[in-house]
């Protein structure tokens, strides 16, 4: 685990956008593309046969990779044998030896404990731009998606520069959101989000709030109900780059993210306090919607998609690029790994 503040204005780099594709040599039977003349987000490696192994070949590019990673934000290895789940988190095991095992807002795939299912949302709505975690005290710096069953139509993920969003977004906004922060607020409700059982992992009251306490969380109980309140910063430095990125997720928690008719649903059932999910300034005070459009709107703009393959792997730098979901008609089956775990000590002073 490493604390984001060691080594960020340490290492600051003064440019804000990722370069070009590199041209330098490639291994025979890889090369390297970019999806979108002019576009690096992101960067592609496409293996010539379906024999060249992926992870001998991430061994052997390591460093790289590594690279070439925290200058686009996101690489996607396509055409590799990445013939099972099992290769799947081998190949980021290479990268990430130790990955995360328990997170609680995805479902751990039943084949393995260090993959997880994507998000169970219903297929004909989009999921908005998020960061993975970034609402908690620790999230990964690396995620890893692997395509082991595209969707007929539809279903990509699209991903969008943390970089250029905090850049772009409107200086009296930024300005705000930096002085406030943020206020994260959960009603773990049955049935209409995950369970407090599931996300802390078990069935014991004090067991969640002892781990809600060291984890800079506020609770409380409404019968069976959990709720939590958590302080985050709306920005991050990130650790190796020290690049100031819009790191959150607003509009996964914000009412104004919700479509129309589910919102006006719920908002029947229940206060705004009382929603599974919402967030507000730091100080209590409400974002309003415009705000939210807003970035919304910035989040459209500078968005990239790429069609899946089957047996696609893309790997992000969870802080430098922001991701969401496409909505998708048919099967779709994508699989996720997360690990190079990052913490702020103390949420306050992110």
């Amino acid at each position: 685990m490493r604390d984001i503040r060691d080594t960020a204005k340490k290492r600051a780099r003064k440019r804000i956008a990722p370069r070009t594709a590199h041209r330098g040599r490639q291994p025979a039977g890889v090369r390297e593309f970019l999806f979108q003349p002019g576009q690096p987000l992101p960067l592609g490696f496409q293996a010539q046969s379906d024999q060249v192994d992926v992870v001998e070949w991430l061994r052997e590019n390591r460093s790289s990779v590594e690279e070439k990673l925290l200058d686009h934000g996101a690489v996607v290895l396509r055409g590799f044998s990445v013939p099972s789940v099992g290769t799947f988190e081998e190949c980021a095991r290479t990268l990430c030896s130790d990955l995360f095992t328990e997170y609680g807002d995805l479902p751990q795939a039943k084949v393995s404990l260090n993959v997880y299912e994507s998000t169970p949302y219903p297929p004909d709505r989009s999921i908005l731009f998020h960061h993975e975690a970034s609402h908690t005290h620790k999230w990964p710096l690396k995620q890893w998606f692997y395509c082991v069953l595209p969707a007929a139509a539809g279903g990509c993920t699209p991903i969008a520069d943390g970089r250029r969003v905090y850049a772009e977004l409107d200086e009296s906004l930024r300005e705000e959101f930096a002085s406030k922060g943020l206020r994260y607020v959960r009603n773990f409700i049955p049935g209409l989000d995950v369970s407090w059982q599931d996300f802390f992992k078990t069935k014991d009251r004090a067991v969640v709030e002892s781990a809600c306490k060291a984890a800079g969380i506020e609770c409380g109980w409404k019968g069976d109900t959990l709720q939590t309140f958590r302080r985050c910063r709306a920005f991050a430095a990130h650790p190796k780059t020290g690049q100031m990125v819009f790191f959150n997720q607003i509009l996964l928690h914000h009412v104004a993210g919700l479509a129309p008719q589910l919102r006006a649903s719920l908002l029947t059932l229940y206060p705004e306090a009382d929603l599974p999910r919402s967030v507000y300034f730091g100080d209590g005070s409400r974002i309003p919607g415009e705000a939210i459009q807003q970035v919304e709107q910035l989040y459209a703009r500078v968005a990239v998609r790429f069609p899946w393959h089957a047996r696609d792997v893309l790997l992000v730098d969870n802080m430098l690029v922001a991701h969401a979901r496409d909505p998708y008609v048919g099967p779709r089956k994508i699989l996720v790994a997360m690990g190079e775990m990052v913490q702020y000590n103390d949420p306050d002073s992110a």
